[in-house]
């Protein structure tokens, strides 16, 4: 039974591979980068880089938009309700102090004798109580704030698309943030992810340097001690937890900055000085990756794990030359010597496999990524960092795929083509994991020079 099974689910993607085997796109939106010296799964994956054609009319399109905007809002007050209970009013009702007031003894009035009265009959408003509390934070310190949205940098699936938002309090440089949780349609929940305090810098050249208003921009990295916090057992794997900032409140921004007698407009100089041999080495790299980057994206990834024998994420500088000699990327010795001294700065020879990939090849901004992440929560709908393969082939949507539109194949000739460059370098023939899906867009996006054309392709895939 089981043989059959496989038989009859494996002759779709046999049918696809005969057909599309030696089938070159036509024309020239459909024959640019496809070369004789790539592989029959390099052409594949490179299919789905033109799967670009706007997938809704204009007036879906805004709807939808409009729509993702007032949701995202209702998140944000939510959250902002939530920080301003825990900061200001948490100190004064769960003070136990408020229940046994020092040097009092009230009795019941009327019951002499009888000890001290219930505490429903006792008097108790906030405006008398005479304890002191330990933050003296009021509303209008803590409303000069900066409100912030980061994603986890992870290679684990549940961790990478927690839904974060942090603040940035101008008043005392503390930073705080929050995890917002969607349970079902109607239910949610807003925990604390970073309790609110001054942190540091635990990676870089400002290691050690509290945080500023400069350190918070779209892409920038805040990096913080796993042990220090109560977190996920995921995310204490790695000793160093990463958020990285994917949007933030401008018009705040912009008032900080204004407001602030230490912020400088060089801030961004040192975040130039780190990524300027990564660019040089990136820029070596484009072309290779531009025809083959699902590949070696998704190949990488894959030979790190195995040559990851302690699980724990990092390799040595043997193992990333070995690498890149495998998948013939050529990066000279005195560059590859600069990247590693601006990576490895605790100075340990061992390396986060996901920084070094970032820095290598870099990485797709943060407009794309979420889109990327958006499409893998809907898949991911359990929240478990993995998807069935089964549940991929009936999300996946291929009705508006230029060779389906033009007649030179079927819908299931290009899903399965999907599969096939997706699930080859996937560990488990059956599931999918964040990070190769991650991967895969990652090395899909080399190729297209626009964000919309790229978003698109998700948006046609997945119908987000």
């Amino acid at each position: 039974m089981d043989l059959e099974v496989k038989r009859v689910a494996a002759s779709p993607q046999r049918r696809a591979q005969q057909s599309l085997k030696g089938k070159k796109c036509q024309g020239t939106q459909l024959g640019d980068g496809l070369n004789d010296d790539l592989t029959g799964l390099d052409e594949k994956a490179l299919l789905q880089r033109y799967y670009t054609n706007k997938p809704y009319n204009m007036q879906h399109s805004i709807r939808k938009l409009e729509a993702e905007d007032v949701a995202a809002e209702r998140r944000k007050h939510a959250v902002v309700e939530q920080v301003m209970a825990d900061q200001l009013s948490r100190a004064v009702i769960s003070d136990p102090g408020q229940s046994t007031p020092a040097g009092v003894c009230e009795e019941a009035p009327g019951l002499v004798g009888l000890g001290p009265a219930p505490m429903h009959h006792r008097q108790r408003t906030l405006h008398e109580t005479k304890i002191r509390t330990k933050s003296g934070l009021t509303a209008n310190m803590l409303s000069n704030k900066l409100c912030f949205n980061s994603r986890i940098l992870s290679r684990n699936g549940r961790d990478a698309c927690r839904e974060l938002i942090g603040f940035f309090f101008a008043c005392d440089g503390s930073l705080t943030v929050y995890e917002f949780r969607q349970f079902g349609k109607n239910r949610t929940n807003v925990l604390p992810f970073i309790q609110k305090g001054v942190y540091q810098h635990q990676r870089g050249q400002r290691k050690g340097k509290a945080y500023d208003v400069s350190d918070f921009y779209v892409g920038a990295n805040l990096t913080f001690l796993s042990v220090d916090h109560n977190l996920p057992e995921s995310c204490k794997q790695n000793p160093i937890l990463t958020l990285r900032v994917i949007s933030i409140d401008e018009a705040a921004m912009d008032f900080l900055k204004a407001a602030s007698v230490e912020f400088k407009q060089e801030c961004s100089k040192q975040v130039a000085d780190d990524s300027r041999v990564f660019k040089k080495i990136q820029g070596s790299l484009r072309e290779t990756l531009r025809k083959r980057g699902v590949q070696v994206l998704t190949g990488l990834g894959s030979y790190f794990r195995q040559v990851d024998k302690n699980r724990n994420g990092f390799l040595s500088r043997a193992a990333f030359k070995e690498a890149l000699n495998v998948f013939h990327l050529e990066v000279p010795e005195g560059d590859f010597e600069c990247l590693w001294l601006a990576l490895d700065d605790s100075k340990s020879d061992k390396v986060d496999y996901g920084e070094f990939t970032r820095a290598v090849f870099g990485e797709m901004n943060e407009y794309r990524k979420a889109f990327v992440r958006k499409a893998y929560i809907k898949l991911d709908f359990s929240k478990t960092g993995s998807v069935p393969v089964v549940d991929i082939r009936k999300c996946y949507c291929a009705k508006k795929h230029p060779l389906v539109l033009a007649g030179k194949a079927t819908e299931e000739e290009v899903k399965s083509s999907f599969l096939e460059t997706l699930g080859e370098s996937c560990s488990s023939p059956n599931e999918v994991s964040y990070a190769k899906f991650e991967d895969y867009y990652e090395g899909l996006s080399f190729g297209i020079v626009d964000d919309e054309d790229f978003v698109n392709v998700l948006r046609n895939s997945w119908g987000i």
